[in-house]
């Protein structure tokens, strides 16, 4: 590393979930290609832990899905945090994977049924709390709920049946892949187009996304839902130019993280302005970068 390498922490989630997996592929891609800054990745609970440990400036960035990002920049539930947007990561279409024998055709087909929502701590939760709302349900009311203490522990509870579905969202999510690659396949199910209407009358913040065709084994067609952008958030507290190394950083890796996760090709600054619910939330640092790039 150069004398002149700024060190970053990384908060992540549990092991073996889409966090961490991304997480490490944005240091290894980051990393080896620009030594302005070096990236150490923690794994923590995950989104809603990830939020205080940004407030208490134990993390520098932290990976943010989009209804925890959502609620903190609101206040809702709690006062509004004050932290910055640094870049999005991928949009996260949430959906139901069942094994492909499974005779579960619709989202309230599952009503009643022992189902995985996630690891507890997952910001897929609590996406998966605002589409079920949308539709008049409760995890803990209407179905069976399981909450996972490891993300990595809900793919294997669909394949041998212990679970009738399994909550996630988003392309080359782990969990999915290991369930469409099992030795009975997979199969999404996510809310109808009239459903989808319903969750986004009710909860505008949402957004229609698609699933193309082909992101998993076993998958002819693509899959509408709703769902949200997940976002890389910065410690209110870190300097422009951290965060313009960063920025600046994570674009120059961009093929090479594309190279190890496929969600990353939504990794752009284009996208993080397009992401953020307002631009004075975009740190100045990357905003400064969007500027030299001539996006701003």
């Amino acid at each position: 590393m150069s004398s002149e390498t700024i060190n970053l922490s990384l908060g992540t989630a549990t092991p073996g979930g889409g966090f961490p997996f991304y997480g490490e592929a944005l240091a290894r891609a980051v990393n080896q290609r620009d030594s302005s800054v070096y990236i150490a990745c923690r794994n923590t609970k995950g989104s809603t832990e990830n939020v205080p440990l940004l407030e208490q400036n134990e993390l520098d960035f932290a990976l943010v899905q989009g209804e925890v990002a959502y609620e903190a920049f609101a206040g809702i539930g709690r006062l509004p945090a004050y932290l910055w947007i640094v870049a999005a990561m991928y949009s996260t279409p949430g959906m139901f994977a069942v094994r492909a024998d499974s005779p579960v055709q619709t989202v309230t087909d599952l009503v009643g049924s022992r189902v995985a929502f996630g690891a507890k701590g997952s910001g897929l939760v609590i996406l998966n709390r605002y589409v079920l709302d949308g539709l008049g349900l409760v995890q803990d009311r209407d179905f069976d709920a399981v909450f996972l203490d490891k993300a990595g522990d809900g793919p294997d509870m669909v394949i041998d049946g212990r679970v009738a579905a399994l909550w996630g969202g988003g392309t080359g999510w782990p969990g999915f892949v290991k369930i469409f690659s099992g030795p009975e396949g997979g199969r999404f199910i996510t809310p109808t187009t009239l459903e989808c209407d319903r969750i986004l009358a009710k909860h505008a913040f949402l957004k229609p996304l698609t699933l193309s065709a082909g992101s998993y084994p076993g998958q002819p067609e693509a899959i509408a839902s709703v769902g949200s952008w997940s976002l890389i958030l910065a410690r209110r507290s870190l300097s422009d130019g951290s965060a313009y190394n960063f920025v600046r950083a994570l674009d120059r890796a961009h093929d090479a993280l594309v190279g190890e996760i496929d969600q990353a090709t939504e990794t752009t600054p284009q996208n993080t302005i397009a992401a953020a619910p307002r631009r004075d939330l975009i740190h100045p640092g990357a905003l400064r970068y969007f500027e030299e790039i001539g996006l701003i």
